[in-house]
């Protein structure tokens, strides 16, 4: 790993350029979503946890441009309201997650959303009483997803989707975590492009480590840095994502 104090530099100076949008291209694919209202937490809350859980080897624009056009859609936008989905019939429900291809896989997507709709009613009743119950805390809402209900939240329990769904909560929905810090940055093929680049890890190392090992040597990389790690992550994102033009002195 290079030295520690240069590294930092980097990452504060890639933090400041995605700010001021010098990193090229820079709308999440999370950016496409419905405008809601104060009042309408819970809409919010259900909106970006479902699709998360789908989004596995695919293009993360299509799984959000798919979600907001279901959302919009008057016939299929139940699927989001878990007290309405729980009156549903499975093959109601899969029609509806395939009209605009947030599901494209049939019958595992499907079973997914209805698992993960089923644990949040049966345990909390709603999405926003989740949150309300883990006390806005990221260590508790981890020890109850990851642990606790790690069986009835399929894809969202593994730790690099729940970190950055924690993230996304966080930033989209307003939720302001308590222990934002320790949520972990989420090692996709991008993070370990930049992880490389910048020398947090070798190339043999970001085809053999672990993801939960790359995150460890990042939240090393910035301990003292005043950079919590998660916010490296759509920095580095669209740095390489939009093939490293920015250049780093």
């Amino acid at each position: 790993m290079k030295n520690n104090s240069l590294l930092q530099n980097r990452c504060h100076i890639l933090i400041e350029a995605f700010k001021r949008g010098d990193l090229g291209k820079t709308i999440m694919p999370e950016d496409s979503h419905p405008r809601f209202l104060k009042n309408e937490l819970e809409d919010k809350i259900a909106y970006f946890t479902l699709p998360m859980a789908l989004n596995y080897q695919r293009n993360s624009y299509d799984l959000w441009e798919a979600a907001l056009k279901t959302y919009n859609d008057k016939s299929t936008k139940f699927i989001f309201e878990i007290k309405n989905i729980k009156k549903k019939k499975r093959r109601e429900i899969q029609k509806a997650l395939l009209k605009h291809k947030l599901a494209l896989q049939p019958n595992k997507h499907t079973d997914t959303w209805i698992s993960i709709t089923k644990a949040v009613e049966k345990n909390w009743g709603s999405f926003s009483y989740l949150i309300k119950e883990t006390q806005g805390d990221f260590l508790t809402l981890k020890n109850q997803i990851q642990i606790k209900h790690k069986k009835e939240f399929p894809y969202l329990s593994g730790p690099k989707i729940f970190n950055y769904w924690a993230f996304i909560l966080d930033t989209y929905c307003g939720l302001h975590l308590k222990n934002r810090d320790k949520i972990e940055i989420a090692p996709d093929t991008h993070i370990i492009k930049c992880s490389i680049k910048l020398g947090i890890i070798t190339e043999k190392e970001g085809s053999e480590l672990k993801r939960e090992d790359i995150s460890e040597k990042w939240r090393t990389a910035l301990n003292k840095s005043g950079i919590d790690p998660i916010d490296m992550h759509s920095p580095l994102w669209f740095w390489s994502r939009n093939g490293f033009l920015f250049k780093l002195k």
